[in-house]
């Protein structure tokens, strides 16, 4: 019982939200712990009587926040000030904690980044509306009894993950204990918008994005319907919308129950040669569409390899639409891969499937940075050929696991076929040389 108890301990010291950092911009500093600062609250600012009073909570949530934050409100008449968020998020029992004393001191909330710089001589505080507030800093924004999201502010939400597996969760392996902690804290987010005064809508949506994939800015219609501001009553005309059910197609069920690579990179070792593949469903906001390979092979010379993209997903509705392009970010680099064509086919031919295959050459520094000892990732992003169907952009990040055990082979199968082939074309050019002299000693003049 003893160690049941440490191991759920030390689960819930690292069940995180994870907050991926590939396309989202960032301040330098907001990965360390949430701090706060009053403006506008003594004679010393320079504040007048209509001055706003602001905290601010920059910083990234931690287990300490909710006591961080008990620790600097004591004291001080908070009455009518406005918490500032400007967070990367972090720990879910934190979050909510802190969004419940938000609520408990009766305080407003907004996202931003304030700059105190502004608030001398009787002029007001300025709020920097570009800031950013993902994942449960969400939830605390809900603990504001008065909620405001500027308009260049974003508001991103995701799954919640166990934190030592969030760099590669399909690789992960998960427990009873992982389950029971995981489903524990989604009770007690249940719980909290529920006791904040709002619908599950919030919970619900975040519920359905994955962490391999980016997370999920509202837009200001899901601000209002979600309940996230107060500032605008939400509209009646604005409805709940439910995505349609999606089919993985019948292909993708394989013999080997598709789970070649799934647990991390795989090492395929056949008559072509050598290679490193992943196997990893294709999902839009946590729904699964199809399936794809991603395969690392031997290129032209040790300093490059092939990458291949081959890819099945469902067909909506009949539509004929292709995917248009297929992009691979590694170390921040981003890769375009050559779609192959394909002969246009009706949704009948194809059993209403949409199958693709790209490719493209990866310098080899950039394979070898995923063979690192760290935990790294990469990043597959796909697009349709047609705008209507932009909302089926797919965007899927990939960690590392079972790459650098791998990857040695694969560099050695390489290094082999690239001297064996350079040994080979010597041998032919020998040979075409004797063959020429040869013929040239035949033509000449005897004597």
């Amino acid at each position: 019982m003893r160690r049941l108890a440490a191991t759920t301990a030390a689960l819930a010291a690292i069940l995180t939200v994870f907050t991926p950092t590939l396309g989202f911009a960032a301040r330098d500093d907001r990965s360390v712990p949430m701090r706060f600062a009053l403006l506008g609250n003594s004679p010393a600012d320079h504040c007048t009587a209509d001055c706003a009073r602001l905290i601010s909570a920059y910083g990234s949530i931690t287990a300490d926040t909710p006591r961080d934050f008990r620790a600097f409100a004591a004291g001080k008449d908070l009455t009518g000030a406005t918490v500032v968020l400007d967070s990367d998020g972090g720990s879910v029992l934190g979050a909510l904690a802190f969004g419940r004393e938000i609520r408990r001191l009766g305080l407003a909330t907004t996202v931003g980044h304030v700059e105190a710089t502004d608030a001398g001589k009787g002029a007001p505080l300025r709020i920097d509306p570009q800031a950013d507030c993902e994942s449960m800093c969400a939830f605390v924004l809900l603990g504001g009894v008065h909620r405001h999201v500027p308009a260049k502010a974003r508001v991103m939400v995701h799954q919640i993950w166990l934190g030592d597996r969030r760099d590669d969760p399909t690789a992960g392996s998960y427990s009873a204990e992982d389950l029971v902690l995981v489903q524990r804290d989604i009770a007690r987010l249940a719980q909290y918008v529920v006791d904040m005064g709002v619908g599950a809508g919030i919970l619900d949506l975040a519920l359905r994005i994955p962490p391999w994939e980016p997370m999920r800015e509202l837009n200001r219609a899901e601000l209002q319907r979600l309940q996230l501001v107060t500032d605008t009553a939400p509209s009646a005309a604005v409805a709940a919308v439910t995505p349609g059910a999606r089919a993985v197609p019948a292909a993708l069920v394989r013999d080997d129950g598709g789970n070649v690579g799934r647990a991390g990179w795989a090492l395929l070792d056949e008559m072509q040669g050598t290679a490193l593949t992943r196997r990893h469903p294709v999902t839009v906001e946590g729904e699964e569409i199809g399936l794809f390979d991603l395969t690392f092979a031997c290129g032209s010379s040790a300093d490059n390899y092939i990458v291949s993209y081959s890819e099945t997903r469902a067909r909506r509705n009949g539509d004929p639409a292709t995917v248009g392009e297929v992009t691979l970010g590694i170390a921040s680099r981003t890769l375009p891969l050559t779609i192959a064509p394909r002969k246009a086919q009706t949704a009948a031919e194809t059993g209403g499937e949409i199958e693709t295959f790209a490719s493209g050459i990866v310098p080899g520094e950039l394979v070898r940075a995923l063979a690192g000892g760290k935990p790294r990732s990469l990043v597959v992003a796909t697009s349709m050929a047609q705008d209507k169907n932009a909302g089926e952009a797919t965007s899927i990040r990939i960690g590392n696991v079972g790459f650098s055990r791998n990857f040695p082979k694969l560099a050695a199968s390489c290094e082999r076929l690239v001297a064996g082939k350079a040994v080979a074309d010597a041998g032919g050019k020998i040979k075409g040389n004797s063959g020429a002299l040869a013929h040239a000693e035949e033509a000449a003049p005897q004597r």
